[in-house]
């Protein structure tokens, strides 16, 4: 089975990086299912309705959350009924939405979680509890557990991999937009990697308009961050798992740079 994860989708030159790329890169490498952290997918922070059902539209099977999730707050109306959005775990339980899912396919169902770390993030419940609730209650459905850690530390991510090696099959970081190159298998068959990357602006600082970024640095001011215009970068990871034990094979990581 294989599995392409999309790092952060943010904005529309994100979404049209998805549109024009996703289709060959899932008919090349014979992709099974496609999930992506869309948190930013929506103007560069959150989601919306109609921005879902568009990505859904050209393919990604499951969408992943972190801490945008609330930044649109269409969302409220929505996330209750899309069963293949997934925030994060940790959250308290009284809001809506849920934090894992089980995602069907041609080739069989997978679990999806999403957790959001807490070191430099806001104050939340315990990841590693969390996913470790979610885990428990997917295994009883499935093999093959994706879990998307939307975490600011390195240490944290890399911790929790650990912690779960051998208990899913991905450990997968998103958040930091920018794509790490440490992707290893773990000893007990869990795949790695600390940050997936960003799919969205090359020309910015991490999607946003560079000049705001510089311009607040510079002074300190309070600056309405706006998408980045340019090239736009496509960054996933590839991961190969045995459908049988839900331990991954191979992982890889994907970027491209292309003009829209």
């Amino acid at each position: 089975m294989k599995i392409l994860f999309i790092g952060d989708v943010v904005g529309n030159p994100g979404r049209k990086a998805v549109k024009e790329l996703l289709p060959a890169i899932k008919r090349e490498n014979q992709v099974d299912f496609c999930i992506a952290n869309c948190e930013n997918a929506a103007g560069g922070s959150g989601i919306t309705y109609v921005v879902a059902q568009e990505l859904y539209k050209y393919g990604i099977d499951a969408i992943t959350m972190g801490n945008h999730t609330w930044s649109k707050k269409e969302i409220m109306n929505f996330i209750e009924s899309d069963n293949k959005l997934v925030r994060p775990a940790n959250y308290p339980k009284e809001l809506p939405g849920q934090g894992s899912a089980v995602i069907s396919g041609a080739k069989g169902k997978i679990g999806v979680v999403n957790v959001l770390g807490r070191v430099y993030m806001d104050s939340i419940d315990c990841p590693f509890r969390a996913a470790e609730r979610e885990i428990e209650y997917l295994k009883s459905f499935v093999k093959v557990i994706i879990l998307d850690i939307h975490a600011e530390a390195t240490s944290e991510k890399c911790a929790l991999a650990w912690h779960l090696d051998g208990k899913v099959s991905c450990v997968l970081g998103t958040h930091t937009h920018v794509q790490t190159a440490d992707e290893r298998i773990l000893p007990f068959g869990t795949s790695f990697i600390t940050d997936v990357g960003m799919t969205g602006p090359y020309e910015g600082i991490i999607g946003v308009d560079r000049e705001l970024v510089i311009n607040k640095f510079l002074t300190h001011m309070p600056v309405k961050f706006e998408v980045a215009k340019g090239r736009v970068q496509f960054s996933a990871i590839l991961a190969e798992i045995d459908e049988t034990n839900g331990k991954t094979t191979n992982i890889q990581r994907i970027y491209r740079i292309i003009n829209i």
